[in-house]
């Protein structure tokens, strides 16, 4: 599908496409504006914006797509970029007290691809240590008692905060989907690979995922135009069977989560989607300690030379993760490594055999933990990131606290664009829970 039939469906950016050259500046202006006023109470930022910068991104725009039919699909969207992917002329330290230079290099191909998009790369944002769970400063903008999650604390809680309608981060346990339901806003964690990698500091190679945030899934197509202008859009769901993962997986959700889910799926039968309750990932304890050791191994390997330098510089839980790795055998990591494409294969053929078009759960065990000592827990994110599989979250009403919850919606592997055509659908649906 073209790019401008993509463009359709963003209503969310279109405020930015359509705007004149002064009305752009206003509205970015705007954003800084906010963001100065806010970002002392959630730190939500890695640094200061850049208002020449965001000045000489906007007249290149305008020279180089004068025509508005023509504009590319996220054209003036100002974007959020966690504090791990690089971007030109901008210092990045990965939320660590390490010298910067350390991760200098070529601009992210992903950040070059949201620029021939249209994108205004306008902030930086906040991230855990090296985007592993010793946390940011960042507070919860529905409460600032609370964590926003994490490793992509900034992004997350900037989109909810209304600092900018777009960011990137980036997924190697939950690092997207957590956020986000936590935020209450739309997180996608695409299939892997579907989002290069190249040009951000590394935790683990082999689950790595780009991903991002918006506050609607009808922005999703118009995000994903930008990596595969080619791409195959997903068309209409007039029938959607969506299987439940039954069994151990969802007995780590507490009580009062699992009702609120189960009457999410209520309201979801009730706007005519099938549930079909799926035994599987009876092994997900073991899913969950290869995919613990797949990162672990990966990360220490990747930090081996810093790490000897600067050891000293790095929080207690990113440097013991570094000493467990480097524990651990190469027979398990490549172990770890092809239980990835064993899971996926298996979720693929329940998948088939059940007639799903996707799976659905909670985005989360819960509403965002109180404090900021710690970012959630990932459970519900890790099988389908060890799966590589393209997930979503939906904000799905609030938890007992008055926090958001998420629901998170897994497609099939490469089929990006079905996922995010049946997520606009279910949005639509949740929408009346309020």
């Amino acid at each position: 599908m073209s790019q401008t039939a993509f463009i359709a469906n963003t209503p969310e950016f279109d405020v930015y496409r359509r705007a004149s050259r002064e009305r752009l500046a206003g509205l970015v202006g705007s954003l800084a504006e906010r963001a100065r006023d806010i970002d002392p109470k959630l730190h939500i930022l890695a640094g200061d914006i850049d208002g020449s910068g965001t000045a000489r991104q906007i007249e290149a725009l305008f020279e180089r797509f004068p025509d508005p039919q023509r504009r590319p699909p996220l054209f003036g969207v100002p974007v959020g970029v966690k504090d791990i992917i690089r971007v030109e002329g901008a210092a990045i330290r990965c939320g660590s007290l390490l010298p910067p230079v350390l991760f200098e290099g070529v601009e992210a191909r992903c950040v070059r691809m949201l620029r021939d998009a249209g994108a205004i790369i306008f902030a930086q944002t906040a991230t855990t240590e090296f985007a592993y769970f010793e946390p940011a400063a960042t507070k919860n903008p529905h409460n600032p008692r609370h964590t926003p999650g994490g490793s992509s604390s900034g992004s997350a809680a900037g989109v909810a905060a209304g600092l900018f309608p777009l960011a990137l981060g980036t997924q190697t346990a939950g690092s997207v989907i957590r956020p986000a339901s936590f935020c209450g806003v739309v997180g996608m964690k695409p299939s892997f690979g579907a989002i290069p990698t190249e040009g951000i500091v590394h935790f683990s190679h082999s689950v790595d995922h780009v991903g991002f945030f918006c506050r609607s899934a009808a922005s999703i197509p118009a995000v994903m135009a930008a990596f595969d202008a080619g791409g195959t859009a997903g068309g209409s769901l007039q029938r959607m069977r969506a299987g439940v993962p039954a069994g151990p997986f969802l007995g780590q959700v507490p009580s009062p989560s699992m009702q609120s889910f189960e009457r999410t799926l209520a309201v979801l039968e009730a706007g005519g989607v099938e549930i079909v309750r799926v035994p599987c990932l009876d092994d997900i304890d073991d899913i969950a300690e290869r995919h613990r050791d797949l990162m672990a191994a990966e990360f220490a390997r990747e930090q081996e030379v810093m790490f000897a330098e600067y050891a000293h510089l790095y929080r207690p839980g990113t440097a013991g993760i570094i000493e467990r790795g480097k524990a651990i055998p190469p027979r398990r990591v490549e172990e770890a490594r092809r239980s990835c494409a064993d899971l996926r294969a298996k979720l693929t053929e329940l998948m088939d055999v059940h007639g799903l078009d996707l799976w659905l759960c909670p985005s989360t065990l819960g509403e965002a933990p109180q404090g900021l000592g710690s970012t959630g827990s990932p459970a519900m994110n890790v099988p389908w990131t060890h799966a590589g599989l393209p997930a979503v979250s939906l904000p799905a009403g609030k938890g007992p606290a008055g926090l958001p919850l998420g629901l998170q919606c897994i497609g099939r592997f490469g089929e990006d664009g079905r996922l995010a055509a049946a997520t606009q659908r279910l949005e639509t649906l949740l929408r009346a829970m309020g």
